[in-house]
């Protein structure tokens, strides 16, 4: 695993529950800091599992099934499931629980799935979205009114892995089809999971960029958002495993709760210290932004970095040439949930897991991405140019 996760504002922090991993001790701006010996990358996330990170690493070699212009209904190495039980005739009713709208990602995102359910609107007869606000205690009692709701399938994108589990098996024991994406649970009951290869692989591509392009030896600060959620613990398992192996120094783990503010102080702090900082690698791209103008308003060259495909981190890359790469997490994710929902109440077959393409962005192919009639805050993965209101939609 994807991928993993406001720029206007601070993001709402999540829950910090008990399923938390990977907590270094204090660092120079008063978050989280490795201090370990070695590379500095501390101990591996309980979330790292080997088998997981070697199948996903394999997956960014692999070549995709389905059509070539939608990436969104493509599939790696899918092993298919049967779901003739949920056949049903339409059309539907399609619920949501979606665990926030609380940075441009995850609205862009909706943005998306909401044009989606248009598109079908022949075979959606009511679309429910729940907005859980980035708080588990509400998605979990979100979902159980759901269940009430006569809801022909459910989508649940979940706040947190851990303490949604329970609440996504007693979804799946209800009878209804259920469809996880973007951020996994512990359980298999799910139809399927959908999200694209996943954290490991956005990990890896990033902090093998930034340590190949960095001096030997040199300073790394790795920028987090938030503990606990599994595409972010995973993002930075993968990017452990390869500072560990390249023997950089990584001089500070911080999280940075998606704030600008916050991501410039911190960058700040650490210049302030070593006085120079030789790459940064961050989880999600959100305040890479905020990362490259601390380093310019302290007057400092700004390292190696990798953010996402925000356009505003693309439009800076492009602008100050940059040395950076864009791991992505594609927003086009979005669309697929609808369209699985579907295929499973026509009894058609579906991949289980359902992994889409995770295409990253370099500089050979930088000026593809780039669209200057959208906003900052747009992702240029959004697959959204064939949707229903584009481009108005997304600005």
């Amino acid at each position: 695993m994807r991928r993993c996760m406001a720029a206007l504002a601070a993001v709402t922090l999540l829950s910090l529950t008990a399923c938390a991993t990977d907590e270094p001790g204090a660092g120079p701006s008063g978050g989280s800091s490795s201090s370990a010996a070695g590379s500095g990358t501390g101990e591996q996330s309980k979330f790292f599992v080997q088998a997981d990170y070697d199948a996903e690493l394999a997956l960014l070699g692999a070549t995709p099934t389905g059509p070539a212009d939608k990436p969104w209904e493509q599939m790696l190495n899918p092993t298919m499931v049967d779901t003739a039980t949920f056949r049903k005739a339409g059309p539907h009713k399609i619920c949501f629980s979606n665990a926030a709208l609380n940075n441009p990602w995850r609205q862009v995102g909706f943005k998306t799935m909401q044009a989606e359910v248009e598109a079908q609107k022949s075979r959606i007869k009511e679309f429910v979205h729940v907005d859980a606000e980035g708080k588990d205690q509400k998605q979990i009692a979100d979902i159980n009114d759901l269940l009430g709701k006569g809801c022909d399938a459910l989508i649940v994108s979940p706040n947190t892995t851990a303490t949604l589990t329970p609440a996504v098996e007693a979804a799946c024991k209800a009878g209804l089809p259920v469809i996880v994406f973007d951020r996994g649970v512990n359980t298999k009951c799910p139809v399927t999971f959908i999200n694209p290869i996943g954290g490991y692989g956005f990990g890896h591509a990033g902090a093998e960029f930034v340590s190949q392009k960095m001096k030997p030896g040199g300073k790394v600060l790795a920028l987090r958002i938030l503990p606990g959620v599994d595409v972010l613990e995973t993002r930075w398992s993968a990017a452990k495993v390869a500072f560990d192996k390249a023997k950089v120094d990584v001089v500070g783990v911080e999280f940075t709760d998606g704030d600008p503010a916050k991501t410039k102080k911190i960058v700040d702090d650490y210049l302030q210290r070593y006085g120079t900082i030789d790459g940064v690698w961050m989880d999600a791209g959100a305040v890479a932004v905020a990362a490259v103008e601390a380093f310019q308003d302290a007057g400092k060259p700004v390292p190696p970095i990798n953010g996402e495909d925000q356009l505003d981190f693309l439009k800076v890359w492009k602008d100050k040439n940059l040395t950076a790469i864009a791991p992505t997490y594609p927003t086009y994710q979005w669309r697929t949930p609808i369209i699985a929902a579907l295929r499973i109440l026509d009894g058609q077959q579906v991949p289980s897991p359902w992994k889409l393409p995770q295409p990253t962005i370099t500089q050979d192919n930088l000026d593809r991405y780039l669209d200057a009639d959208m906003p900052p805050l747009h992702y240029a993965m959004c697959g959204c140019t064939d949707l229903p209101g584009y481009p108005q939609r997304w600005k």
